[in-house]
């Protein structure tokens, strides 16, 4: 398989999987700012996503579409980290989830806008613009919940406690990523995953919150290998394509 073509699968799929989690709380946030803006954030990964599918069919140029790779690929096809999947529960787990994941996609973006491939470098330099407002969104709140009141402080540490062990997959490689590497095309996910640590690391103390220390991390993501939600988020992403095949709109 085109090494270009998996992380491009990366890429798209977990944008795609964090957006779909993110869309669940559309009419249900808090109030009606934070709802708008959380579902915007959703919207914000929906089109990244299809930014990056619709390259990598390109890049596949095997007659499928970017709605094809989106929506009709079997479970261990898609390549998301594990995080992206993990259920929203509450609101502070749901912030937690966007506040680590725009971290990583900062750093993954910043370096993706020096790409040696240019159509790549043009989408991350896009992407780019919107998450920054998504870490400073979710930034924000994760310093509200610390410094708020003593359930809201205790919601973030028990999502802290609960899920932090998946953040490392988030930097996982896929099949061939080494080779991209090797021409430029694509960052070292193992020197941005300690950039991530020492953001994590300084945003943490600011928030007043102790880092974990528990070094394990869960293994196997973007190896086909999901968690047990996944597969009824896919039953209801696929629905309308499998139950009338070529359906548009």
């Amino acid at each position: 398989m085109n090494p270009l073509y998996n992380y491009l699968l990366k890429l798209a799929d977990d944008s795609f999987i964090m957006g779909q989690r993110l869309s669940a709380w559309c009419g249900e946030g808090p109030y009606l700012e934070e709802d708008i803006a959380l579902t915007n954030i959703a919207l914000d990964e929906l089109g990244q996503a299809n930014n990056f599918y619709v390259y990598a069919s390109r890049v596949a140029d095997n007659g499928k579409t970017e709605d094809d790779l989106a929506f009709l690929r079997y479970e261990h096809e898609y390549v998301n980290a594990h995080w992206t999947e993990l259920p929203n529960e509450d609101y502070a787990q749901t912030i937690l989830k966007v506040y680590v994941f725009a971290v990583y996609q900062k750093l993954m973006y910043e370096s993706l806008s020096r790409s040696a491939d240019e159509e790549l470098s043009a989408i991350a330099q896009k992407s780019l613009k919107e998450v920054r407002y998504h870490y400073t969104h979710a930034a924000s709140w994760m310093k509200i919940f610390a410094q708020g009141t003593e359930e809201s402080r205790s919601r973030l540490e028990k999502a802290i406690e609960n899920i932090w062990e998946y953040t490392k997959g988030l930097f996982a490689k896929t099949e061939g990523e080494d080779d991209l590497m090797a021409l430029h095309i694509v960052p070292d996910t193992d020197a941005l995953y300690e950039e991530f640590l020492a953001i994590t690391r300084k945003d943490f103390a600011g928030y007043g919150l102790e880092y974990p220390a528990n070094p394990f991390m869960q293994p196997k993501s973007r190896t086909g290998y999901h968690t047990e939600y996944f597969g009824f988020m896919l039953c209801e992403l696929q629905y309308m394509q499998r139950a009338y095949p070529g359906c548009t709109w």
